[in-house]
């Protein structure tokens, strides 16, 4: 299974007129007419963060519930026993192949380092960053991380990678890959819409288009899910309580109907458990 943790990309159902969604996206467009449209705010007050949402995804347990707060974007005391028993770990535990693909530069391994989510349910797991022997995947596809976002690589390399990634990662349980360039474009919207970050909005998106296009074409399975609401409605700068969604080429997903029961759904998918599923359990 191939992971894509997006940041901050609520559901198209949610976004409104004029949204980054709102041009040709074909493959995602396929995969979101058969997948999930889920609720992240999880019961729980407030606006939904980076930290709870996505440790409620890893875990498979209502971290803002067990907070009592939506919190982020980093986890803390409260959220680091939750991650280190997340997916990754216990996958790892078991013997199973777990990766994560992303490319960290070597500024990012300065002492002191605070990490997100999903690298630090990694290195929980015992993971190695910008493992060997496998290709890497970087968060800005192809974009320039500074405005105005300049294409750095052509939408047909980043469908070539997604060719090569599912290619290197068949022998692999579980490949993750953190996406995060969407959150961070959601928080330079404004209440008149940016048009150089809606662009750059776009353009991200259309570059996720080509990359998942890639790996299903290279025989890759999918699973693409997202934390929180932001880039989705750009007339604002904060993250949104829009739903979120999650799409899977090859599940048949039940109905699920918030991103920690998704994320228990999926644990016990790797992990060859019961399927968890609303009001019990369905086994396959």
């Amino acid at each position: 299974m191939i992971w894509i943790l997006l940041d901050g990309v609520g559901h198209p159902q949610d976004a409104p007129m004029g949204s980054v969604w709102e041009q040709p996206l074909p493959t995602l467009e396929a995969l979101l007419a058969r997948g999930l449209r889920l609720d992240a705010r999880l019961g729980v007050a407030g606006l939904p963060q980076s930290g709870t949402g996505q440790t409620a995804w890893l875990s498979g347990v209502n971290a803002a519930a067990h907070m009592g707060r939506h919190y982020g974007p980093w986890p803390g005391p409260s959220l680091k026993p939750l991650l280190e028993e997340s997916t990754p770990v216990r996958l790892a535990r078991a013997g199973g192949r777990v990766a994560l693909l992303n490319d960290y530069p070597e500024g990012y391994f300065r002492p002191g380092r605070r990490h997100g989510c999903v690298p630090y349910s990694a290195l929980a797991a015992g993971l190695e960053l910008n493992p060997a022997g496998l290709p890497s995947v970087s968060p800005l596809l192809g974009l320039d991380y500074q405005a105005p976002w300049a294409p750095l690589a052509h939408e047909d390399d980043l469908r070539r990678q997604g060719e090569r990634v599912a290619r290197a990662t068949r022998e692999l349980d579980l490949a993750l890959i953190d996406l995060w360039l969407s959150d961070h474009l959601g928080h330079l919207g404004q209440t008149s819409v940016p048009q150089a970050v809606l662009q750059a909005g776009r353009a991200y998106l259309r570059r996720l288009e080509a990359f998942v296009s890639g790996l299903l074409e290279g025989g890759g399975e999918l699973v693409l899910s997202s934390d929180h609401g932001n880039l989705e409605d750009l007339s604002t700068g904060s993250h949104t309580y829009a739903n979120v969604p999650l799409l899977a080429s090859h599940l048949e997903l039940p109905p699920l109907t918030d991103i920690a029961r998704a994320g228990a759904y999926l644990q016990a998918r790797l992990l060859g458990a019961p399927l968890p599923v609303e009001g019990g359990t369905v086994s396959e």
